[in-house]
């Protein structure tokens, strides 16, 4: 017979499984959310992206605001956020957005709200992260100005 104590016989399993768990839980959480705000920047950023190229080659600056507004709806519904009026910001740098060789910028903002946090601490604490993407396009040399085609 060995002078071991058989007081510790099974301890270093559950110390592994405790420390594990408290060490894997906020893991996971971090994870997910990273994830989520990774999302939410694809979106924006797809967003921007069309809407900025919409207001350089679309003639007639009510049609090519209402394609962008599109756009940024079409890419934020396709990554589960809903579209959120003034959520686009569109700036030209001439008049009409279309003048060629003018630059034109598309902002998209989206607010990320965090996963898995209730409802009592958002009251408290606000839980959304936001992501804003600006892009900016140039309208082509060539391409008319013209008003309303």
């Amino acid at each position: 017979m060995t002078g071991r104590a058989h007081g510790d016989d099974g301890s270093a399993a559950v110390e592994f499984l405790a420390v594990g768990l408290l060490l894997l839980v906020p893991l996971v959480y971090l994870v997910l959310t990273l994830g989520r705000v990774q999302v939410g920047t694809f979106a924006a950023e797809a967003g921007a992206r069309e809407a900025s190229r919409l207001l350089a080659t679309t003639a007639g600056d009510d049609r090519a605001t209402a394609r962008a507004e599109a756009a940024v709806a079409l890419a934020l519904a396709d990554q589960g956020f809903d579209p959120v009026p003034g959520s686009l910001e569109l700036d030209c740098a001439s008049t009409p957005c279309r003048t060629p060789e003018s630059a034109v910028a598309a902002t998209v903002h989206v607010d990320i709200e965090l996963p898995l946090v209730p409802g009592f601490v958002r009251d408290v604490w606000p839980a959304v992260v936001g992501v804003e993407v600006r892009r900016t396009a140039v309208a082509d040399r060539f391409a008319p100005a013209a008003v309303g085609r």
